[in-house]
């Protein structure tokens, strides 16, 4: 009988990156925060049924720069973001913050 070895996402990433506090685990974290955002981006600008060229035309920025925010290969300011969402998307950002 075989034994069951599925992990669940926090095990995996404990076993491979460490507890969290742990260096390097809080790079990983850092950058599935970054990661998040850009999926975030593109799943809204899916909803509203937006090219990436017609959000970038609508918030004043290019479709290089969407392409590069939802592909986690650029970090959006914080700025650029409240242009994103309520320009382009016709939205308000809200931030919060966690202690």
């Amino acid at each position: 009988m075989k034994k069951n070895k599925t992990k669940t996402l926090e095990q995996f990433k404990e076993e491979q990156y460490g507890k969290r506090g742990t260096k390097k685990r809080d790079k990983l974290e850092e950058g599935y925060e970054t990661f998040k955002i850009g999926a975030l981006i593109q799943e809204a600008r899916l909803e509203k049924g937006l090219t990436q060229e017609e959000l970038a035309e609508k918030c004043g920025t290019t479709k290089s720069y969407i392409s590069k925010i939802e592909n986690n290969i650029k970090e959006v300011r914080i700025s650029t973001l409240q242009k994103i969402v309520e320009l382009g998307f016709g939205g308000h950002l809200q931030l919060s913050i966690k202690l």
